[in-house]
């Protein structure tokens, strides 16, 4: 028999009853996620506060699923809330690289794994799968830090032969999430990438980018970097429900200005685009990011990939019941009847009628502003490789 697991996590011994201390746990993994829905139980409010998902299923290559309910002991108050849980990654490398034929670049960074941001609509959430823990509320509270990425990436930029390349940040969970407050890592990861001249574009939601000024405008000066602010909203609320943890949209719009006031070239990325939740805000969000200062824009039609898809259709159902067979109807129409469509080149932007209009729409925005009127392009050229400490100096 597999291990009976509580709520928590945590063993409940060899007892072959499924109910422990007012937890039961459902073992065959597959039929609960049938009769569920694959989503699993709603965790309590009070228990998820500052949250955006609602569950926290188990990960799709897990054998088990945990399912809860009171039976009779009354002790599910017991249960801790959610907090951010931070453990240190080792990996052996730190820049991953990429072939796919519809993004920019060819090798990004991700100094953290997980995101407190919490975005909802996070198309990184799948990624916990491989560590064991859920899309949901682990990807947004157990958080993974990788404080050797300054060291590694300092040898990986010294192998022989390295072709350097813009190094993209911040693709798949933010460099600048809260913890980076502590821990320092993007900084870090900066400070190589300045003494070793390499070219670097960050993503981010966050206001802590301008912390980096001083690093990033001196890099900007020699055309080493550029920065892209994700504005997903102006309304405050939503961006309260969407996305808890990230900085306000105020606070965006003002980390633009600033970056931009410094000489840094900073862009505004529309992303994602939710039909009718955000998608009439693109000609706004547009305007609002030019008059800050941003030179550039792009923007991307919602994703919900695997595991992200009934965490999003939770938290509609939860936050916006009255609006969600609209807009689980027109994200369908953008892919091909389906929650998502993971094909090159239609994954972020859709097809059919819809996805049509709101291409149109911003380029016509983002024409009458002056956005893209120039694309930065970032010089590789400058690159020095570096001596990482504790390596011999090449004999001559």
């Amino acid at each position: 028999m597999q291990p009976i697991r509580r709520e928590d996590g945590r063993e409940a011994g060899n007892t072959s009853a499924k109910t422990f201390a007012g937890h039961a746990t459902f073992v065959a993994g597959s039929t609960l996620a049938k009769h569920h829905g694959g989503i699993g139980e709603t965790v309590d409010p009070q228990r998820r506060r500052g949250r955006a998902a609602g569950v926290n299923p188990s990960g799709r290559y897990e054998p088990i699923s945990r399912h809860v309910f009171d039976d009779g002991w009354q002790d599910l108050d017991e249960l801790p809330p959610f907090r951010t849980e931070v453990q240190v990654e080792k990996p052996r490398t730190i820049i991953t690289r990429n072939d796919s034929p519809d993004i920019s670049f060819d090798r990004s960074i991700n100094p953290y794994r997980g995101c407190e941001h919490g975005c909802i609509y996070c198309f990184a959430r799948p990624t916990h799968a491989y560590m064991g823990l859920s899309a949901g509320l682990d990807f947004e509270a157990r958080l993974f830090a990788k404080p050797g990425a300054a060291r590694l990436l300092e040898r990986e930029l010294a192998r022989p032969g390295y072709q350097p390349r813009t190094i993209a940040i911040g693709t798949n969970t933010d460099p600048y999430q809260p913890i980076e407050k502590t821990w320092r890592i993007m900084r870090e990861i900066l400070e190589v990438l300045e003494a070793a001249s390499h070219p670097v574009g960050i993503v981010t939601k966050s206001a802590l980018v301008t912390r980096d000024i001083d690093i990033l405008s001196r890099m900007a000066a020699r055309g080493l970097a550029k920065v892209a602010l994700s504005v997903t909203t102006l309304d405050r609320r939503l961006a309260r429900a969407m996305e808890p943890r990230a900085s306000t949209p105020a606070l965006r719009l003002k980390a633009i200005n600033e970056l931009a006031a410094a000489g840094i070239p900073t862009s505004v990325m529309v992303a994602p685009v939710i039909p009718a939740l955000n998608d009439h805000e693109i000609e706004r969000i547009l305007d609002s990011a030019a008059g800050a200062g941003a030179t550039e824009a792009g923007f991307i039609l919602l994703r919900l990939p695997l595991e992200v898809s009934p965490l999003f259709r939770d938290w509609l159902l939860r936050q916006f019941p009255d609006r969600y067979r609209h807009v689980m109807n027109v994200i369908r129409s953008i892919r091909g009847g389906k929650d998502y469509d993971a094909q090159w080149g239609r994954r972020m932007r859709g097809t059919g009628p819809y996805a049509w209009q709101i291409g149109r729409r911003f380029e016509i925005a983002a024409r009458k502003l002056g956005l893209n009127a120039r694309r930065t392009r970032l010089d590789a050229s400058r690159f020095v490789a570096p001596n990482p400490q504790g390596c011999q100096l090449a004999l001559l």
